[in-house]
């Protein structure tokens, strides 16, 4: 078949043409769309109906960009006002109407502290946008350039090559990478040689812009993209006094956690730690594409600030952020997460307790991660003949992850060694809809098992 061929006529091209069609016109990079074989037609929260008719529960939430689920009617209306109100739909960075009430209840729901200080900056819609442009406006406000991050592993393993430096976002300004606070190979976040965060602020790296240290500090309060590890309460707190100390601005990225996801509103409220700026989440435009980040008046020099794309501040992304942000507001979503994320975590912990594949449960409010553990081969053993090669972590997180989809359960995969499986649930999760992702789950993990069993 040529890569040109025309689409059949008619309303629908039917589930394998689309998937054909898609796999000839589209780079093998798209990884995300070969691990999830569904052609979506219609959702609606929780559900997604597929165009060979089969119905899915999605634990993805758009990567976690929906926190209330696919086409929720608040966010439908406010859309539809839009639209029918004849505004236009995007005017840069001019005020309007609509961005003076997003703005109004985005103010609502920030840290008392932070609302009372914040300006709000627009930033263009790619991956990565906001946080460059929270570090370019570090950057500018201290006169230094290097930053601290602390992430999860990176091609260049903290435990085995010592700190990684990479490029920073703007192509020469370093970005040095620390281990995140997870097990006992990185204690609270020490590094290869031993240093903690403090250490690391006064030493060689930290204060290689001068004695007054790097630009910038980022750390995710919950580090979502890949293993869902919580970072500590006291540890974040240690953060922010360590910076606070050394006038290091401490940027939090709140892409995945923010929005109520975690159980309080912002993740950094867990801890009580208000940071310098906040990275607001994807989830901010309610299904379409807004980046925000809020930082104190004090790194507002008025000077442009140049990696902050465009398009900025869509008139309907806008509506749609004021609707979602209000929902969860008035209807307390962030203290319904904390509820039903415990007992899901609970629910796993125990699942956990009877399925010696599963390593760890990890996560806060609804943002879990259950982690998989290598088969141990070397103990006993052969797979069965029919079973998928089953080697490594990975493997087995995928195999989990096909048995989900078999089942009607959409689950998502990341983590130190790909092991980690992520349920990114709606906040408008129901009971019922929790026992039913908690069942298919159980399932699978036990499906996983019986065809590889070590």
């Amino acid at each position: 078949m040529a890569a040109t061929e025309p689409a059949p006529a008619g309303p629908t091209a039917g589930h394998e043409g689309i998937m054909r069609r898609q796999s000839l016109r589209e780079p093998a990079a798209r990884t995300y769309a070969r691990s999830l074989p569904v052609v979506p037609v219609r959702a609606r929260g929780l559900t997604v109906e597929g165009a060979d008719g089969r119905r899915y529960l999605d634990c993805t939430s758009g990567a976690g960009a929906l926190v209330l689920g696919h086409n929720h009617p608040v966010v439908l209306e406010a859309l539809k006002r839009v639209i029918d109100s004849e505004a236009p739909l995007d005017v840069q960075d001019l005020a309007t109407p609509v961005r003076d009430a997003f703005t109004t209840e985005l103010f609502a729901t920030l840290p008392a502290a932070l609302a009372a200080d914040a300006r709000v900056r627009f930033c263009g819609p790619a991956p990565g946008d906001a946080v460059a442009a929270a570090l370019a406006l570090a950057r500018t406000a201290t006169g230094r350039s290097r930053v601290l991050a602390f992430t999860g592993p990176t091609p260049r393993d903290p435990a085995a090559s010592g700190t990684p430096v990479v490029p920073g976002p703007e192509g020469g300004a370093p970005v040095v990478r620390l281990p995140y606070p997870r097990d006992a190979r990185h204690p609270l976040g020490r590094d290869a040689d031993g240093r903690d965060v403090g250490e690391v602020l006064d030493g060689p790296l930290g204060a290689a812009d001068g004695p007054a240290g790097p630009a910038a500090v980022l750390v995710e309060p919950v580090h979502g993209a890949g293993d869902v590890v919580p970072a500590p309460d006291d540890w974040l707190r240690r953060v922010r006094g360590l910076t606070e100390e050394r006038s290091v601005p401490l940027v939090a990225d709140e892409t995945l956690t923010g929005l109520g996801r975690t159980g309080t509103f912002w993740a950094v409220e867990h801890s009580g730690v208000v940071p310098e700026a906040m990275v607001m989440p994807h989830a901010l435009g309610g299904s379409l594409p807004l980046s925000v980040i809020v930082h104190r008046a004090a790194l507002d020099d008025g000077r442009p600030n140049r990696p902050a794309g465009v398009p900025r501040g869509n008139q309907l992304a806008l509506a749609a952020g004021t609707a979602t942000l209000a929902y969860v507001r008035e209807n307390r979503l962030a203290d319904r997460a904390a509820v039903l994320g415990a007992r899901l975590l609970a629910d796993l912990r125990e699942l956990a307790a009877a399925h010696p594949c599963v390593a760890a449960v990890r996560g806060r409010g609804l943002m879990i991660g259950v982690e998989l553990a290598a088969p141990a081969l070397a103990g006993g053993g052969t797979p069965r003949a029919t079973a998928p090669p089953v080697r490594t972590a990975a493997d087995r997180a995928e195999a989990v992850r096909r048995e989900c989809l078999d089942r009607g359960l959409i689950v998502a995969t990341g983590g130190r060694a790909c092991g980690v499986v992520r349920l990114l649930p709606p906040l408008t999760l129901t009971d019922g809809q929790a026992a039913a992702v908690l069942d298919r789950f159980a399932d699978a993990l036990a499906a996983t098992e019986r065809t590889w069993p070590h």
